[in-house]
């Protein structure tokens, strides 16, 4: 399943990427929507090592709330959008290296997951499960020495109106995004060939 979303993120990626290198100044991000957005307050270095761990039980948790508001459901939202933007996480160093071209979208998602799980600690009916979650994440991050890591981006508030991007113009120097990026145009090459060939191969099968 991955491997398949990660080939149709990277072919999408091909063809707007003469876009988003135009978008790669401020940061990546869209412009203006500030007005309109929702403010996501910002995450630490450390606090997204472990958000990203619980990231799944969080969003299934967040699925199934029923007393949810607008500000909740958007927050929601921006984060799904923030994830897919950011290769559902998979890229490799996107959360743990600073110098990643995702690492700021890996913020970005991240921010909005936590702001997403502190809002269903107001809920009645996820309040225990969301506090199990949170006092999981503090206890992790005191184990883990994680709590005074910080990085460029880790002071960095968001928004829900303003679409983090990665930074694709650092792609080429950032090697283990490059590549797995090159892989997975190879795999992408190798896929439409396929495809090609076997299309062939059953074109005269069909007019026999």
């Amino acid at each position: 399943m991955f491997m398949r979303n990660a080939i149709l993120a990277l072919a999408t990626s091909i063809i707007l990427l003469p876009v988003a290198a135009a978008d790669a100044a401020a940061h990546q991000r869209t412009a203006g929507g500030r007005h309109t957005g929702i403010a996501v307050p910002e995450i630490s270095h450390g606090e997204m090592i472990m958000m990203s761990e619980y990231r799944d039980r969080i969003i299934d948790l967040a699925s199934t709330a029923t007393d949810t508001n607008e500000r909740f459901r958007r927050v929601l939202n921006y984060a799904q959008i923030q994830y897919a933007y950011c290769f559902w996480g998979k890229m490799p160093g996107g959360v743990t290296d600073e110098a990643s071209p995702f690492n700021e979208c890996s913020h970005a998602y991240l921010a909005a997951t936590k702001a997403a799980l502190l809002q269903m600690r107001e809920m009645p009916r996820e309040a225990a499960a969301a506090g199990d979650i949170v006092s999981s994440i503090d206890a992790g991050m005191v184990l883990r020495g994680l709590a005074l890591i910080t990085c460029e981006f880790s002071g960095e508030a968001f928004n829900t109106a303003d679409v983090v991007r990665p930074r694709w113009s650092d792609v080429p120097t950032h090697a283990a995004s490059m590549a797995t990026l090159t892989a997975l145009g190879a795999l992408l090459g190798f896929g439409l060939l396929g495809l090609r060939w076997a299309t062939r191969r059953a074109a005269p099968l069909s007019r026999s």
